[in-house]
C-alpha cells in the first residue's frame, strides 16, 4: 500500500513516559514540513504528467497538420519545428520528473528513518524499564524473604526458650508436689505414734 501525506497527518504514535526522547513539537512541526513539501511535490508531479501528455498529444496533431499544408515550404519548416521542440521540451520534462521523484524518495526515506528512530527508542526505554521493574521486583521480594525468615528464626528461638521454660516449671512442680507429700506424710507418721513418757489416761491417779 502507498504512503500517502494522509497518512502522515493521520499517523498516531504512543506516548510513552518517563524516558528520554525527541520534543513532540518538534516532531510534529517536521511531520507538518514533510507533508507540505510532498503536497507539493505530488502536485508538481501531476502538473508534469499533464504537460508530457499535452507535449504527446501536440506533436501528434502537428503531423497531419503539416501534411495537409499547400507548400512544401511550409511543411518542411513545419515539422522540424515540431521535431525540434518536442525534443528540446523532453529532457526538461524528463529531469523535473526525476528531481520531483529523488526529493519525494527523499521526503519519504527521512520519514521513514525518523519512525524507526522513534519505534526503536520506544522498544529501547520499554525495555529498560520493564528490566529495572523487574531487577526492583527482585529486591523487594528478596528483602521479604529475608524478612521472613529472620522472623522465623526469631520465633522458633523463642519457641525454644519456653519450651524450656515449660519443662522447668514442670519439673519444679513435680519436685515440690513429693517434697509437700513427704512433709505431710512425716506429720501423719509423727501424729500417729505415741507421745513417749506419758501414762494412758485411764491410769492416771489409781
Amino acid at each position: 500500500m502507498a504512503l500517502t501525506p494522509e497518512d502522515v497527518v493521520t499517523k498516531q504514535f504512543q506516548h510513552v513516559r518517563f524516558k528520554e526522547g525527541f520534543d513532540p513539537d518538534e516532531v510534529d512541526d517536521f511531520l507538518d514540513e514533510i507533508v507540505v513539501e510532498w503536497r507539493k511535490t505530488i502536485e508538481e508531479n501531476e502538473q508534469l504528467k499533464a504537460r508530457i501528455s499535452e507535449l504527446e498529444a501536440g506533436g501528434a496533431s502537428a503531423a497531419p497538420a503539416a501534411a495537409a499544408a499547400s507548400t512544401p515550404v511550409v511543411e518542411e519548416a513545419s515539422a522540424p519545428q515540431v521535431k525540434a521542440e518536442a525534443p528540446a521540451a523532453a529532457p526538461d520534462t524528463e529531469a523535473g520528473v526525476s528531481s520531483t521523484a529523488s526529493n519525494a524518495a527523499g521526503i519519504i526515506a527521512r520519514a521513514e528513518r525518523l519512525h524507526d528512530e522513534h519505534v526503536s527508542e520506544g522498544k529501547a526505554t520499554a525495555s529498560k524499564l520493564v528490566s529495572e521493574a523487574e531487577t526492583k521486583a527482585a529486591g523487594i521480594v528478596s528483602a521479604a524473604e529475608a524478612k521472613q525468615r529472620e522472623i522465623s528464626q526469631k520465633l522458633d528461638t523463642e519457641r525454644k526458650s519456653l519450651e524450656g521454660r515449660i519443662t522447668e516449671l514442670r519439673q519444679f512442680e513435680r519436685d515440690y508436689r513429693q517434697q509437700l507429700r513427704g512433709y505431710f506424710e512425716q506429720k501423719l507418721a509423727d501424729l500417729d505414734a505415741p507421745e513417749s513418757g506419758k501414762s494412758p489416761a485411764s491410769t492416771v491417779g489409781l
